[in-house]
């Protein structure tokens, strides 16, 4: 076999750039937030599907959570939702401070995140044509927790229901009583109570529907005295954490304890109802009990 000249030649140092192969196409970047990952069957979701399937994941039917501003938009005809109380902002009477953070800090920094003034909002609205009286807890501000001013909110909405007979929605939303504000958290359940139950004596329509997660001092007022309780599915909803139960009976909970579909078969609460169906089975109630 015959040598080259090429091949006659000493072998020098290693350029690996005689050895690039094809080039590489660049990897393009995907913009934060266009994918989501379910919570439950860790599907991968495209975040525009999930908004429009109203936050309900297309491959498990899991529902996510919403915000206030979200679920008035889904909840309600189209501009119809006239807001009440919003000026009534929350204080620090304790000055608490835990985390070396104080409360007023905290209240600073959910107001910035959610452009709200507190973790409820009340007003009047239609829904599907039925005017009523609507008070929508938001979990993303400061978990919903149930505080004086939210316990405020709800009470003067309760009252403005009874004065102008409205059936009353509160969708509930909360990590319990904010206990932060000490006893005075405490008496937003008893303030809220008396107020339902002037409302029953009068003759109003109360339905209350729980959403991921309700639980706590929430749970244990106004929460479950609906005429109507609903539930959306997989929905956590109790008073003591699990674990807290677990160690105080000293024994192991039940598949399922504490989510809708558990309370429902154990006759805690009236329906499991899809978000898709919300509106509907809301007005269907309405219409039904003739408010």
């Amino acid at each position: 076999m015959m040598m080259t000249q090429a091949d006659s030649q000493p072998v020098g140092p290693y350029d690996p750039s005689l050895f690039e192969g094809p080039a590489r196409r660049e990897k393009r970047d995907i913009p934060d937030g266009l994918w989501m990952r379910c919570s439950k069957c860790e599907a991968t979701l495209y975040r525009k599907v999930v908004a429009e399937n109203q936050e309900v994941c297309p491959e498990c039917g899991y529902h996510f959570r919403l915000t206030g501003t979200v679920r008035v938009a889904q909840l309600t005809d189209p501009d119809s939702f006239e807001e009440l109380f919003a000026q009534i902002a929350p204080a620090d009477p304790l000055n608490f401070t835990w985390d070396g953070k104080t409360l007023a800090d905290r209240i600073a920094t959910e107001q910035a995140k959610t452009g709200a003034l507190e973790a409820v909002r009340t007003g009047i609205a239609y829904i599907k044509g039925r005017r009523v009286a609507l008070g929508v807890m938001d979990g993303d501000w400061l978990m919903g927790t149930l505080g004086s001013v939210v316990g405020e909110k709800i009470t003067l909405l309760i009252e403005m229901g009874t004065e102008q007979k409205l059936p009353l929605i509160i969708m509930c939303m909360s990590g319990g009583a904010r206990m932060h504000e000490g006893a005075m958290s405490l008496m937003q359940m008893a303030k809220t109570s008396a107020a339902l139950a002037r409302f029953d004596e009068a003759g109003g329509l109360f339905i209350s529907v729980l959403s991921d997660p309700t639980t706590g001092g929430t749970t244990a007022s106004f929460a479950m005295l609906g005429d109507i309780v609903i539930a959306e599915p997989g929905a956590l909803i109790g008073f003591a954490g699990q674990r807290v139960i677990a160690n105080t009976i000293k024994s192991e909970l039940p598949e399922g304890f504490q989510r809708a579909e558990f309370l429902l078969e154990h006759g805690f609460i009236d329906r499991v109802v899809h978000r898709h169906e919300l509106r509907s089975e809301l007005a269907e109630i309405i219409d039904y009990c003739e408010r």
